[in-house]
């Protein structure tokens, strides 16, 4: 997953020369004023309403395909369930500990698919990780210009049952009074990386430098609030002097904390952007702390029984934590990260979370790297000697236009990666522009000799976290092709995990508010996918019985 523009990510990473910037001059001073109408509306004054589409809505086509039938994958392939999280497909941005972006739920069929959204704010509001509660409630993070919104939502009218405020992040105060609003879409720090415990309660990472524990529970008059259980200080290890209205020009370091994940133990992990990381000891409190000296983290990581995986700008790590907390690199990867960032990547890296694979004794763990002709999909062992621990090497997507900035799908021995190339953020579609696009399927061999492709599919998904349903085989893409009248329409596409063909397409919205900007798809308990977009929250479900 990489950045949105009220929520992640903030990849100040320096650009190609003579490369443009993604917000022209004209397109700033619009989207200033904006703001600034924004910030003059009452709070939440523009809730309630549907997300309105853009001009030619009803000139694209609606719907597209036919309904697909359910085929089940094997489950003895989905990862463990990790101790300290909520169950697979509940638990974060990625679904579980493992970064699998696999869910145990249905999703849509395509059976007569209807379609409803949630606008969150006048500008902006996009939720990103998308979390159920055991009720199957949800709980996300949107993210506006009045700072990010920790939300408990009712799944089927999308309506806000509670709210808690958290506080505004230094991008986009920076963007406000600079008029640099690249400092917004390029931001993962305020909470939007966050997971949900096993308890349901939501543990985050503010932009303050603290790590939140927060639960969620019904009043006596029915009403439903948040309550903060536990506030962990992490000013005192991380540099946070960040801008703000009383100092807009700070002298100092400003280093905000980006991810967090608990590992097998019950510690959480943190990472910030200039690659410090640490632990917090929940029952004490401690902190210990190590860092990746001149290396970037700007993605989140996975977390498994044999450790943690997390991927810098120059390497991938699996580390623990010794007995006190402090976190050990157990081995260190490096991988060709290429010349500098590409158009759909935001700094000169690998744009994945690690994804982890197998069990005990047949255990990998998958990147993409940055290489600059082709991108590579990677495939490492996660125990055994270094020497041995590249499985496979596997280039992919067209030649120079070739780059993800989202995790990898991982089931079995089975990846699915999309391409990126081209999609910067909100601005970089509209008038009826798209990407080269491209899907690709690759499979480990079950003696680990290598890995094999088994399907490509011109699908062109330019920004989203993409999700597999075990429960009926499909995968689902939030896609956009290119459109000679300039309609930006907007649509969930289900593909088929087994051969890669498109089974149905249904359009979710036109224009920008409909762009996903990064955010990932969500399948939920009741089969709902849901998606979110740069103005709120989409849902779509079917309506009629699968055939």
């Amino acid at each position: 997953m990489r950045h949105w523009l009220f929520g992640p990510r903030d990849k100040d990473a320096e650009r190609p020369r003579g490369r443009p910037r993604p917000l022209t001059a004209r397109a700033i001073a619009t989207l200033a004023i904006a703001v600034v109408a924004a910030l003059a509306l009452p709070a939440g004054g523009a809730q309630a309403a549907p997300i309105p589409p853009a001009p030619g809505h009803r000139l694209v086509p609606q719907y597209e395909g036919a309904p697909a039938t359910a085929a089940p994958l094997p489950a003895d392939q989905a990862p463990p369930r990790h101790p300290y999280l909520a169950p697979n497909g509940r638990a974060g941005m990625h679904g579980d500990g493992a970064g699998s972006d696999t869910h145990p739920f249905p999703g849509p069929l395509g059976a007569q698919p209807a379609v409803r959204s949630e606008k969150m704010a006048a500008l902006g509001g996009e939720c990103a990780t998308v979390t159920f509660d055991a009720g199957g409630r949800i709980l996300t993070v949107c993210g506006t210009f009045r700072g990010f919104r920790l939300k408990l939502l009712d799944p089927g009218s999308l309506a806000t049952l509670a709210e808690y405020k958290l506080p505004q992040r230094p991008s986009t105060i920076e963007a406000i009074t600079r008029l640099d609003f690249s400092k917004i879409f390029k931001d993962t720090s305020g909470g939007a990386y966050f997971y949900l415990d096993d308890k349901d309660r939501v543990v985050l990472a503010d932009s303050r430098g603290h790590v939140l524990r927060l639960g969620h529970s019904r009043t006596a008059d029915g009403t439903w609030r948040f309550t903060l259980e536990d506030d962990w200080d992490l000013t005192p290890y991380v540099p946070h002097d960040c801008v703000s209205w009383p100092d807009p020009f700070p002298s100092g370091e400003c280093d905000p904390v980006t991810a967090v994940q608990p590992d097998w133990q019950g510690r959480i992990w943190w990472v910030t952007r200039h690659g410090r990381l640490g632990t917090v000891t929940p029952g004490t409190g401690a902190v210990r702390t190590a860092r990746l000296p001149g290396e970037e983290i700007q993605n989140s990581f996975s977390a498994a029984e044999d450790g943690v995986h997390i991927v810098s700008d120059h390497a991938l790590y699996r580390l623990r934590a010794d007995a006190d907390g402090t976190p050990r690199v157990l081995w260190r990867q490096t991988y060709d990260r290429g010349t500098g960032p590409k158009p759909g990547s935001v700094n000169q890296g690998s744009g994945t979370t690690p994804t982890l694979l197998g069990r005990a004794g047949q255990d990998y763990v998958a990147i993409t790297d940055n290489a600059d002709d082709r991108m590579n999909v990677l495939v490492y062992r996660r125990g055994g000697p270094d020497a041995d621990r590249l499985v496979c090497k596997v280039p992919v997507f067209g030649a120079g236009a070739s780059t993800t900035d989202n995790s990898l799908i991982g089931y079995g021995n089975s990846l699915v990666v999309e391409n990126n190339y081209g999609y910067e953020n909100v601005t970089s579609l509209v008038g009826g522009k798209s990407v080269p696009g491209g899907l690709t399927r690759i499979d480990i061999r079950p003696d680990g000799s290598g890995c094999d492709t088994v399907w490509e599919s011109a699908e062109r998904s330019p920004s989203t976290v993409a999700k597999l349903s075990t429960v009926n085989g499909l995968l689902y893409f939030y896609t956009k092709g290119p459109h000679r009248l300039g309609i930006d329409a907007w649509y969930l596409t289900a593909v088929d995990f087994r051969s890669g063909h498109t089974r149905f397409k249904r359009l979710t919205g036109t224009g920008p508010a409909y762009d996903n900007n990064w955010a990932p798809i969500t399948l939920g308990p009741d089969g709902t996918a849901y998606v979110g977009v740069f103005n709120g929250l989409v849902a779509v479900r079917d309506t009629a019985p699968p055939t």
